[in-house]
């Protein structure tokens, strides 16, 4: 029986602090050097990483938003859903960024913490593109999302203008004549497919990645490299508990106007079974079962809204990409300008609904966002170290999220007897 994913990146990473102690910067194994065996295993992972992106983006968003497009979702219930999803979307960035700005968990000892994490990448050029910037960039951000070249915006990684365009590809792709909408469908969906396919297979080889990336570090920096880390993961579950216990019973309570606690207690089996399962999709029919029949909210609004949110509401996804990217760029020493933590926020809500239900999406997502505010990738293998268990409790935040929705467009449906036992 083949272990688990997340238990081989576990036992990876146990091993590549292990080695990593046993041996030194000075190593060798016939003659060459062991760190730039680790450098160099580390560097294909990611770069296989950075390949599927571009692919991978505009699929899913031009298949998702396609599918969106061809059903009734514009309407009334469509409308209150997708706003719901960006509203709270939003709210989980913002608290986000809030804590990882208050705690600063890539400082350590008033000092950033890329010596101490063993970050290499040279960053002076983004360093001299961030300074002297003010709150007047962010027009830069909205000129970017319209790409002068779309083919030239995906060579250089110009996400936002790239997810942009694939939103408007899907969907005028539903408005022009059935035959060609099903042939591009069909395009599309088949690109989609493979690129699902060789992302299960880069995702096949993260324990060599994790390993090669995390001794690589350890050799250099010793155990002290865990300091930040556990930092950083404590700022990520402060952040996912400000949501989950604070924002969404607030929602419910003078929104949704129902009780916080009933609802918890109707949706314990399906925060459990998504903590357990760390997917949003895979627990979809115990949160349903649990909306519908523990919470009452009718069938006509759960079929719609809870099956969306599976794939498109990634609150706690959304507040992870972008603590994850200011700890990195704080652990750089950059200290980031209004404009590009605002560029921050708004490719965090568009990835977590474009790489929404594909393997380790907030990995893809991350990549995207340090690209885009220039940052190198390399930092993503250290946050491997803590992500399987963020994300479980990330995996609960979106999962309960989504309950909230149905329980909220419920009642504004006019349904009175949603958690009334």
């Amino acid at each position: 029986m083949q272990l688990k994913l997340h238990w081989q990146i576990l036992i990876a990473l146990l091993l590549a602090v292990l080695v990593g102690l046993a041996v030194s910067p000075d190593t060798s194994l016939f003659g060459i050097s062991l760190l730039s065996i680790f450098d160099f295993v580390g560097k294909l992972f990611l770069n296989a990483l950075k390949m599927i992106i571009v692919p991978l983006i505009v699929s899913s968003i031009i298949v998702g938003v396609s599918g969106l497009g061809s059903s009734d979702a514009f309407g009334r219930l469509g409308t209150k859903t997708l706003l719901y999803y960006v509203v709270t979307s939003t709210l989980a960035i913002l608290i986000g960024i809030t804590v990882v700005n208050i705690i600063q968990p890539g400082i350590v000892d008033g000092v950033p913490a890329k010596e101490i994490l063993g970050l290499s990448a040279d960053t002076s050029d983004v360093i001299t593109k961030v300074e002297g910037r003010s709150a007047s960039d962010v027009v830069g951000i909205f000129l970017r999302m319209i790409p002068t070249n779309i083919i030239r915006a995906a060579a250089e990684g110009q996400m936002l203008g790239l997810i942009f365009f694939s939103l408007l590809f899907g969907f005028f792709m539903t408005r022009i004549k059935q035959q060609t909408s099903q042939l591009l469908q069909s395009f599309w969906q088949g690109v989609f497919d493979v690129m699902m396919l060789i992302t299960d297979l880069v995702m096949k080889f993260a324990p060599i990645g994790v390993f090669a990336l995390v001794a690589k570090v350890v050799t250099i920096s010793g155990i002290e490299v865990f300091k930040p880390l556990l930092t950083f993961f404590f700022t990520v579950l402060i952040a996912l508990l400000i949501h989950i216990a604070v924002v969404m019973p607030l929602l419910l309570r003078f929104i949704g106007g129902v009780s916080p606690i009933k609802h918890y207690q109707a949706m314990a089996p399906a925060l459990l079974t998504a903590f357990s399962t760390a997917s949003s999709s895979a627990t979809l029919p115990v949160t349903m079962d649990c909306v519908e029949d523990r919470a009452g909210v009718s069938n006509r609004v759960t079929s719609f809204v809870l099956p969306l949110g599976s794939t498109v509401n990634m609150d706690g996804t959304a507040l992870y990409e972008c603590v994850a990217a200011i700890f990195i760029a704080q652990a750089y020493g950059l200290d980031l300008t209004i404009a590009t933590q605002f560029s921050i926020v708004v490719l965090a809500l568009m990835t977590s609904i474009g790489v929404a239900g594909i393997p380790s999406a907030s990995l893809v997502a991350i990549a995207i966002i340090l690209a885009a505010i220039g940052l190198p990738a390399e930092g993503i293998g250290l946050i491997l170290a803590v992500d399987r268990v963020l994300d479980m409790c990330r995996t609960s935040v979106n999962v309960f999220s989504d309950s909230c929705g149905a329980v909220i467009i419920g009642r504004t449906e006019g349904e009175r007897d949603i958690l009334a036992a």
